[in-house]
């Protein structure tokens, strides 16, 4: 045969960071329902938690437990698994790798050669920033608020000059006593608390941190979104 010879490379599998529904089941895309139906397996933070998703739309597909506290134990099979075909990375609720686990995986597929493709989802982050209706040139996301009160109180302070609204994710357990500090911090800053988005009880309180606090009274249960207006 004539002409030159070319290297052709076997393509690798691909890791997809698949966004799910942060509470109402029926915010699936259908692009994720495809990709959960034709991977080979599916890596999740909690199994129980997607298999009542994959159960509602009839996906069955092996399950690999990767979950925060133990992450290095879980990476290992999930390469292996990478290395048979296609897998899936999904959290309990939104995207992969933010707040949730999967960071170390992302970096250890790509450094293992394969594609990584983001299948994108609902959001708690930027469904709070929807209904807040504090206008900002762009936000900042804070993550998880620290859980000692100084270091909530030194966070929110270097806030006092931040022109852009700033979202954080804070748990039911400790939430009064978050927006306690920041009402001491930034008294006169407007807040925005989403309470349980897209799920039953879902409730959005606007108002001074003091003020939400108030309003909030007794309903301190659920998945809680803080969003801080700009200076």
């Amino acid at each position: 045969m004539g002409g030159r010879g070319h290297l052709v490379r076997p393509a690798l599998s691909t890791l997809f960071v698949v966004g799910t529904p942060i509470g109402n089941l029926e915010d699936v895309t259908l692009r994720a329902l495809r990709v959960l139906g034709e991977v080979s397996a599916i890596a999740a933070e909690d199994t129980r938690v997607t298999g009542r998703l994959l159960a509602r739309h009839g996906i069955r597909k092996p399950l690999i437990s990767y979950r925060a506290p133990v992450e290095r134990r879980g990476l290992p099979r999930v390469l292996d698994a990478l290395e048979e075909g296609d897998v899936a990375l999904v959290s309990d609720a939104g995207t992969p790798t933010v707040s949730d686990p999967g960071q170390r995986l992302v970096e250890a597929a790509w450094a293992a050669g394969h594609s990584v493709v983001p299948v994108p989802g609902p959001s708690a982050v930027t469904s709070a920033l929807a209904v807040a209706g504090f206008a900002g040139p762009g936000f900042v996301f804070l993550g998880y608020l620290p859980r000692k009160p100084g270091e909530q109180r030194r966070l929110f302070e270097s806030l006092r000059e931040e022109e852009r609204p700033a979202v954080a994710f804070e748990s039911p357990h400790r939430v009064t006593k978050s927006l306690a500090v920041l009402a001491e911090a930034l008294p006169e800053r407007r807040v925005a608390v989403a309470r349980e988005l897209t799920k039953l009880h879902e409730e959005v309180l606007r108002g001074t941190a003091a003020e939400v606090l108030d309003a909030l009274g007794d309903r301190a249960r659920g998945e809680f979104t803080l969003v801080i207006s700009g200076a």
